[in-house]
């Protein structure tokens, strides 16, 4: 499993206009579900989330989590995470995993972070989605989970 993790003051995701996800400091996490993935890939991806220190403590040093600091997550489908651009100039997304085994692995992700976190917001799997964000740092971390 693949994911991108944004450190953020704000951010939120709109589907044609509306706004379906939204939190206001926390983490943006963009993730990608790979053919391999199971589930036990998206419950660590969950523990890697909540247990991630990146967030600022007294002294300044990244020694804080999103529990730590009572943070948000904002979880966000995006296969795009998987591309493979060493054959030319028009990404390949081979890596990603089927659309059927994506979503069951996002959705599980999802409802694995709001059986143990809140607040906990998310996208809509395989729609258009556009991300506003404020990064925060600018800290932005990638995951990648064999």
């Amino acid at each position: 499993m693949l994911a991108l993790v944004q450190r953020v003051r704000e951010a939120r995701v709109e589907v044609s206009g509306e706004v379906v996800g939204q939190i206001g400091p926390g983490l943006l996490v963009l993730v990608c579900a790979q053919p391999q993935d199971e589930r036990t890939q998206a419950q660590r991806l969950v523990d890697k989330l909540l247990k991630l220190r990146i967030f600022s403590d007294e002294a300044g040093k990244m020694n804080r989590s999103v529990v730590d600091v009572g943070g948000g997550l904002l979880i966000v489908s995006q296969f795009t995470l998987a591309a493979d651009t060493s054959g030319g100039n028009r990404p390949s997304f081979t890596g990603a995993a089927p659309a059927d085994q994506g979503r069951r692995l996002y959705e599980q992700v999802v409802a694995t972070a709001r059986a143990r976190h809140a607040p906990v917001a998310a996208g809509v799997f395989g729609a258009d989605m556009q991300v506003h964000l404020v990064n925060d740092g600018p800290v932005t971390i990638p995951i990648h989970l064999p």
